[in-house]
């Protein structure tokens, strides 16, 4: 081999690694058709009816909460950047099929029921999508509520306070051990 097939090899290899890093960086943003940002855009205040929500599904106590792990911010990044259109029209749907319930139910807006009110609402929710779960076709759509608790518990257990707070975590880990005394009332493991 030659100093110029040499080159060339190396101006190859860098392309392919310049662009595949691109497209690893990326993420789950795709162009393709079926995947897209195109008119999915939400704004704070939605992003905050999304952070109460998961708060009402794990709310704060002894170990932050889901508003606490910015839930509403994670929500949307996925479902701008990763759902299909269908599904993307199912979740901003259900966000206003989830307020329209919270009206039907207290006489007010999500946002402005109590937190008791809230959680029996989200309580009769879940009952809903566990039915309509059990029931549908594989070619039915996914339940809104289903999709939000989804991405609450996803959401809640990667982030910093979800994994550090509410499971053991520990950074760089030891030696690995199959068997670990679990005792009533510990935390699982994050790592």
């Amino acid at each position: 081999m030659n100093r110029r097939e040499a080159l060339t090899s190396v101006a190859l290899l860098l392309g392919g690694t310049l662009i595949g890093s691109e497209m690893f960086l990326s993420g789950c943003t795709n162009a393709d058709k079926k995947i897209g940002t195109a008119g999915i855009n939400f704004s704070p205040e939605d992003i905050s009816f999304l952070d109460e929500v998961g708060d009402t599904i794990i709310p704060a106590t002894d170990t932050p909460g889901a508003k606490d792990a910015k839930i509403g911010d994670f929500m949307h990044t996925i479902v701008r950047d990763c759902y299909e259109k269908e599904n993307q029209q199912i979740f901003v749907d259900g966000m206003v099929k989830l307020n329209d319930a919270s009206i039907k139910m207290n006489g007010k807006s999500f946002l402005e029921s109590s937190p008791a009110e809230r959680k029996t609402l989200l309580i009769a929710l879940d009952k809903e999508q566990k039915d309509y779960t059990a029931n549908k076709k594989p070619s039915d759509p996914a339940h809104y509520f289903r999709m939000m608790k989804e991405l609450t518990i996803w959401g809640y257990f990667t982030s910093e306070p979800g994994a550090t707070k509410a499971l053991r975590y520990v950074a760089v880990p030891g030696r690995y051990e199959g068997c670990i005394p679990y005792k009533k009332g510990d935390k699982a493991w994050a790592t």
